[in-house]
C-alpha cells in the first residue's frame, strides 16, 4: 500500500528558533537556525562539510548546548518536574559497539542503564533485532559482523527505547554503495514500522532525495538553512524510484540549491581565505 509523504503538522515535535552556536575558539558553527521538525516525517539535513549539520543534531539531542536561541518540544510528554521528555535515539557515524558484548547485549545496553533487567528487556530487544533483520545474530559478537550489520545493531540499539525522534549522523557514509542502497531501503521500512520521526544528516544528494519527505539545505559555516525541498513521491519507495524522471528532477533541483548554497558570499569568503 502506497501513501504520501507525511505533511508537516501544525504542532511540530521540535521547534528551533534563532539557534546559535559559537565555540570558545570564536568559531561560529550555527547562525540564526530556524527549524521545525514534524511528527513522523523523514527530514534530511544536507550541506557541505563543516556547515553545522551535526552540531544542530547534537544540540537537539542535548549532547551540546546552543549559545543562543530557543528549542521547544510542543508535543512532548513531561517528567514529574515538568521538564519535556525528549525521547530520542541517536545513531552516530560509527556503530560504537562494545566488542566484548553480544549483539543482544549491545542492544540491551540503554535499557540496562535504565535498570531494566535482561529478562524484562528480552521481548523489546528481540523485537528491534527482528525489525532490523538480525534476530538470528543475537548471540554473535561484533567481530563476526559485516559493516552493514554493525550499523543495523546500532540502529536497533537506538530504537530499543522506543524514541519518538531518531537522529542519524551520516550513518552510512563509510559503507560501500551496494550496502548503502540496501540499508536505505531497510531504513525506510524501519521508519514506517517504528512510526518515529527521523532527522538524517548526509552529504549525498541522491541519498537525501531517496529517503526524505523533506530536505533542508545548509549553507557553509556559519550554518543556516538556505533552502527547503519537499519530496512528494509516495512511500514505500524501492530501487525503481531511482529510475524515475521525478527522482532525477528532484536530484537536479537539490543539487542546484546545494551548489548555490556553497557559492553564497560566506562560502566564497571561506574559499578565498584558504588560497
Amino acid at each position: 500500500m502506497r501513501h504520501a509523504a507525511p505533511a508537516l503538522p501544525t504542532r511540530p515535535l521540535v521547534r528551533l528558533r534563532g539557534v546559535e552556536k559559537t565555540y570558545a575558539s570564536g568559531t561560529r558553527a550555527l547562525q540564526g537556525l530556524d527549524l521545525d521538525i514534524g511528527q513522523h516525517e523523514f527530514l534530511s539535513l544536507l550541506g557541505p562539510s563543516g556547515c553545522g549539520k551535526s552540531t544542530a543534531l547534537r544540540i537537539v539531542a542535548g549532547l551540546g548546548e546552543a549559545t543562543g536561541g530557543t528549542i521547544d518540544w510542543p508535543t512532548a510528554r513531561h517528567d514529574a518536574r515538568g521538564r519535556p521528555l525528549r525521547e530520542i535515539g541517536f545513531v552516530f557515524q560509527e556503530p560504537n559497539l562494545m566488542p566484548w558484548a553480544t549483539v543482544f547485549d549491545n542492544v540491551w545496553l540503554p535499557l540496562r542503564l535504565a535498570n531494566l533487567s535482561r529478562a524484562a528487556a528480552r521481548s523489546r530487544v528481540e523485537s528491534v533485532l527482528d525489525m532490523v533483520g538480525l534476530l538470528a545474530f543475537a548471540n554473535a559478537y561484533p567481530r563476526e559482523l559485516s559493516g552493514g550489520m554493525k550499523m543495523r545493531v546500532s540502529i536497533a540499539r537506538a530504537l530499543v527505547t522506543q524514541p519518538r525522534l531518531l537522529l542519524m549522523d551520516e550513518p552510512f557514509a563509510a559503507l560501500d554503495e551496494i550496502t548503502r542502497f540496501k540499508l536505505n531501503n531497510d531504513l525506510l521500512a524501519i521508519w514506517q514500522q517504528a512510526r518515529c520521526t527521523v532527522v538524517f544528516v548526509t552529504h549525498s544528494v541522491y541519498e537525501s532525495v531517496y529517503l526524505s519527505s523533506r530536505i533542508l539545505v545548509f549553507a557553509a559555516r556559519p550554518g543556516r538553512v538556505v533552502g527547503e525541498v519537499s519530496i512528494d513521491a509516495p512511500y514505500p519507495r524501492d530501487n525503481r524510484f531511482r529510475l524515475t524522471p521525478g527522482y532525477t528532477a528532484q536530484c537536479a533541483a537539490v543539487s542546484d540549491l546545494l551548489d548555490r548554497a556553497m557559492r553564497s558570499p560566506a562560502a566564497c569568503v571561506a574559499e578565498e581565505a584558504l588560497r
